[in-house]
């Protein structure tokens, strides 16, 4: 059987600040936290879209890891420049974003009917937020 990529799964985030960084995302883009399996609540949550997938695995900065490797929360994110999600309710975001007093920026790629936001979460880690009008 060939080896196909599906989607991406998840993407695991390292932070000093459980907390914040849980709000952040449900306040933005309405995901849940939930305990990770067999895992410290204070030290791992899982984030889930409304499809009841977890798409962000939050860790505390300083915890163990199941690959060992130098993070610091707050710096740039590394080799990645960005992580996208696939959005619905730009007006809504904008009007988010507003609220919050956080920096962000628009870009429209006309050509494919993409609107796009960047914003930076609370340990520097930068999303692309797009919005595809059919």
């Amino acid at each position: 059987m060939p080896v196909t990529v599906k989607r991406l799964d998840h993407i695991n985030i390292q932070t000093r600040d459980m907390a914040g960084t849980i709000a952040f995302y449900h306040d933005l883009l309405g995901l849940e936290a939930r305990v990770a399996p067999e895992r410290d609540p204070s030290l791992r949550q899982w984030l889930y879209d409304s499809g009841d997938r977890a798409i962000i695995h939050l860790n505390l900065f300083g915890t163990d890891n199941t690959i060992p490797r130098e993070v610091v929360p707050g710096d740039p994110t590394g080799a990645i420049h960005h992580v996208a999600f696939e959005c619905e309710g730009y007006d809504d975001m904008i009007e988010r974003l507003t609220a919050r007093g956080l920096n962000y920026a628009t870009n429209e790629v006309k050509p494919i009917s993409l609107r796009q936001i960047f914003v930076a979460d609370p340990n520097n880690v930068l999303l692309e937020l797009n919005f595809r009008s059919t």
